[in-house]
């Protein structure tokens, strides 16, 4: 079985004051198609570095990525523009919205990058709206009309409209409150259920409990990973059990 995403002796550095910072240091990763990996670690183990090299969003400083039978990162800019537009679905903290847009004119904004503008696509997105909570009303709403929780479910959606291969998420509950967190946990559960590869960052063991796998960064390399069934197929009480004697472990 070929990975979806796999990395080569990946590496990432900066320059500090006139050194280098060396962020990700010869990291080697697969990820499988269906995985719902999740990426924890101390603050400045590099979990955000990863992710953004690993989607392209930034390039790495060695190293090779592979998207499937792809090696990307020696595209120049407009190339990986393109790539990522066809590929991956991004999930941020920060949900980036566009404030002059309805709900439903984000979405199709994003969709038309890639796809035809058709009556079939139309259908489609309002009715993935629909399924997230988002019925015909709150379509017709503008960023500035919507709660956290809400807008964050528009970006779920735009993000995963075009059928990613992967959908990349930062830290996607932040800046939500414990039960509007939930109900977007809840929608990232269903995408997983419905095939969807997903790598998210997170700090958070409530969110970490999401993934089927979860690697733990230190000093920028992999020192540890903790795989899990689906959720929702086993007893939370031991999932978490388990989750946290393996954060534990890893110096939490």
């Amino acid at each position: 079985m070929i990975p979806v995403l796999r990395t080569e002796k990946l590496c990432k550095s900066f320059s500090n004051g006139g050194t280098q910072q060396h962020v990700i240091k010869n990291l080697d990763l697969e990820i499988m198609e269906g995985d719902f990996t999740v990426i924890m670690g101390a603050s400045g183990s590099g979990k955000s570095t990863l992710l953004y090299a690993l989607s392209g969003m930034d390039k790495p400083t060695l190293g090779k990525i592979y998207f499937g039978d792809k090696e990307i990162q020696d595209y120049s800019n407009d190339q990986l523009a393109v790539f990522r537009r066809g590929n991956c679905g991004f999930v941020f903290q920060g949900i980036y919205l566009l404030e002059n847009q309805t709900v439903l004119d984000n979405v199709l904004t994003g969709a038309f990058a890639v796809q035809r503008n058709s009556p079939e696509l139309i259908g489609r997105v309002k009715d993935t709206l629909a399924r997230v909570g988002l019925d015909e009303k709150m379509q017709k709403k503008y960023p500035n009309q919507l709660s956290g929780g809400e807008a964050q479910r528009v970006g779920i959606v735009r993000a995963i409209i075009n059928d990613p291969k992967i959908l990349f998420a930062d830290e996607p509950t932040g800046s939500l409150n414990s039960a509007t967190g939930r109900e977007v946990l809840d929608i990232f559960t269903q995408v997983h259920e419905n095939g969807q590869s997903i790598v998210m960052v997170t700090h958070d063991i409530k969110t970490a409990l999401r993934g089927t796998r979860v690697i733990y960064l230190r000093d920028g390399g992999v020192i540890g990973e903790h795989h899990m069934p689906k959720y929702g197929t086993d007893d939370l009480k031991e999932r978490r059990e388990k989750l946290t004697g393996f954060l534990d472990e890893m110096g939490w």
